[in-house]
């Protein structure tokens, strides 16, 4: 969790009221309710804002730079609860009463189909009557034309069809090579191979009107590093992005501690105003008003950055919103980052999603920037692998410079080439069965909210519900909201408040939902006792 400071100007909008459900409902059946109306005393909200990210730097350090020490700082500022949670992380077995993790964006349902998919060889325990073989441990780990070889050497011999006998996934051997190329320096940009196979995975997954180039693929080491490195190769020191709030909240970090970029923000609320609109409701207008907004202080904006499926909100932008968008910045010369992160991660049939990449004609190209990483769509936040997609040959240029410090290993390029051109595996085993696991968890965690009678904002995409939870405070701010946050946090369940995302409306939360179902229900257990008052946590037992 980090809470930054900023700088706001601009005219005040009128405090919203009663939050109407009509248009809400739809196929998906998530909406805000009427008793989820902001509170009377709820100051007037911003239309803009521009960030200060050092505008309370208090610490000094006499070993580090200037910079250094305000890099420090927001170490020391961030992720307090996160760190709680790692002192005290739940555990079926060895810590029963340990915090439940209903904060991190992370996908926990799919390791099963991952370990299978991306293990280098099939385990001795899965291979039958291998007499002379099952204590040399070792073996474990290599492939199976390896075992044969071995066996071999050693007089053992398999049985013909011991291939069947391996679990689901496991027979494949083809995630773990070593070859002299992969061992020294790369394409700095990225193996050629990789980045060929993540042109056709784009191409195919994005729906792109024309086959997509491998010489417009760069790949990082994840989409933070595509955030900062965008940032500045883009902007000189001072500059922003536009960048509509509330959104996820690292992206302040990811521009500013390389680049020295700032964000202006352009704030969205929760009022509905029509048949045709919907809460926090990103439109032309409020872009062009938090543009003026941040030029009337001086501050040079260069790009806008786009989130689609939106994180904390789940939005999903349709292609004429998406060309709305673009056209903007055309207009205005900035550079889009569009972040589709989670573009694999729609699971509701009803919702369609479109890609950047699959609009028919781009406004401004040369300015269009598009990432894509396996962190969210494939749960794999610890690989760390990401890929800039831009037809801008210097933008490409100069992130690849960056990558000399922010690369892939050519053992883990090699390991992505193999499970992005798996397109058996992908649409027919993992896709289904994630999006299956992601409905039937969101089903159940929208439906105890529904049983709270709490309002939420959830549109079929991505991990997380948008909860509003602003009935709970005993007045409209966020140092209410903080000590709400806390008390979920003592009674050992972690959220994500309003705040960090710069939500303008205290009092919402991000709930993430993509959990097995015991962490869910033991989580969703705290979550009520904290919102019905009871503020102490019993000994919890697994709940199956």
């Amino acid at each position: 969790m980090f809470i930054l400071p900023q700088k706001d100007s601009g005219t005040p909008t009128t405090s919203p009221g009663s939050v109407s459900t009509q248009g809400l409902h739809s196929n998906h059946g998530d909406g805000l309710e009427r008793e989820g109306s902001g509170k009377p005393d709820q100051k007037p909200l911003k239309l803009y804002g521009v960030g200060d990210p050092t505008a309370m730097f208090s610490s000094d350090s006499p070993y580090l730079s200037s910079r250094g020490s305000i890099i420090k700082w927001f170490w020391d500022s961030a992720e307090e609860g996160y760190r709680t949670y790692h002192m005290d992380e739940y555990d079926e077995d060895e810590n029963p009463s340990g915090i439940i993790n209903l904060g991190t964006s992370e996908n926990k349902l799919c390791f099963d189909l991952l370990s299978r998919r991306v293990s280098p060889g099939a385990p001795l325990g899965g291979i039958p009557s291998c007499k002379g073989l099952s204590s040399l441990g070792f073996l474990g780990t290599l492939p199976p034309e390896s075992l044969l070889l071995a066996s071999a050497a050693l007089g053992t011999t398999f049985p013909p069809s011991w291939e069947s006998h391996l679990p689901t996934g496991l027979s494949q051997s083809d995630m773990w090579r070593v070859e002299p190329s992969l061992l020294q320096y790369p394409d700095w940009r990225g193996h050629l191979f990789l980045r060929e196979e993540v042109a056709r995975f784009l191409s195919f997954y994005c729906r792109s009107p024309a086959p997509l180039k491998p010489e417009n693929v760069v790949v990082l080491n994840g989409c933070a590093s595509l955030f900062s490195a965008l940032a500045t190769v883009l902007c000189e020191v001072g500059e922003a992005f536009l960048i509509p709030a509330p959104y996820y909240g690292a992206i302040t970090q990811h521009v500013y501690l390389y680049g020295n970029v700032r964000l202006a923000y352009v704030y969205l609320d929760s009022e509905v105003t029509g048949l045709e609109t919907r809460p926090f409701q990103l439109t032309v207008e409020k872009l062009e008003m938090a543009l003026e907004g941040a030029n009337s202080e001086g501050v040079k904006v260069k790009g806008l950055i786009l989130i689609n499926p939106q994180n904390p909100l789940g939005d999903v932008y349709s292609p004429g919103e998406l060309q709305e968008y673009l056209k903007f910045a055309k207009r205005h010369e900035l550079h889009v980052m569009v972040d589709e992160v989670y573009m694999l991660s729609v699971f509701e049939e009803s919702v369609g999603y479109h890609s950047v990449l699959s609009l028919e004609r781009l406004p401004d190209p040369q300015r269009t920037h598009v990432m894509w990483a396996t962190s969210k769509d494939f749960g794999m936040s610890g690989l760390r692998f990401g890929t800039l997609y831009t037809e801008n040959q210097d933008v490409a240029t100069a992130v690849s410079s960056l990558c000399r410090y922010h690369g892939l290993s050519g053992l883990v390029q090699y390991q992505m080439a193999q499970l992005l051109r798996d397109r058996d595996w992908i649409n027919q085993v993992y896709l289904p069965e994630n999006h299956a696991r992601l409905k039937a968890a969101h089903t159940y965690v929208s439906g105890e909210l529904r049983a709270l009678g709490i309002p939420f904002v959830s549109r079929g995409a991505g991990f997380f519900i948008w909860v509003d939870l602003r009935k709970y405070l005993p007045a409209a701010t966020f140092d209410e909201e903080m000590l709400l946050w806390r008390r979920f946090l003592d009674n050992k369940v972690l959220l994500s408040l309003g705040q960090a995302f710069e939500c303008k409306e205290p009092g919402w939360f991000r709930l993430v939902f993509s959990d097995k179902t015991h962490r869910l229900r033991l989580g969703m257990q705290r979550v009520r006792r904290v919102l019905e008052g009871k503020s102490q946590v019993a000994e919890d037992a697994p709940s199956c």
